[in-house]
């Protein structure tokens, strides 16, 4: 690419400023296209990892279209209010902080 011509008239800066405010416009609309494929493919990862754990979920509970939201839900207080399982979280939590840090 050649170097631009650097304005020495009037119209000239006129017709630079013109061609300026178009690239900037046309920034903008890039900008908000991949703002949109941005949040297009995060809530598609969120909905793909929703259904992967339900999934995951599902396969320990019997017969789990017959239960409701509530029991759902009920299940999995008692499940992880035992004592045993606040450290296996906090250490499942732990590797997963040092996993991310170690790939940032």
């Amino acid at each position: 690419m050649g170097r631009k011509k650097i304005p020495q008239t009037l119209p000239e800066l006129y017709e630079a400023k013109a061609e300026a405010e178009e690239e900037l416009k046309k920034a903008k609309q890039k900008e908000k296209i991949l703002q949109h494929q941005i949040s297009k493919l995060t809530r598609n990862a969120r909905t793909h990892r929703l259904c992967t754990r339900a999934g995951m979920l599902e396969s320990f509970l019997p017969n789990s279209e017959l239960l409701t939201d509530d029991e759902v839900m009920a299940v999995l207080k008692i499940a992880f209010h035992q004592p045993a399982m606040k450290p296996v979280l906090e250490k499942l939590a732990t590797e997963s902080e040092a996993r991310m840090t170690l790939t940032e």
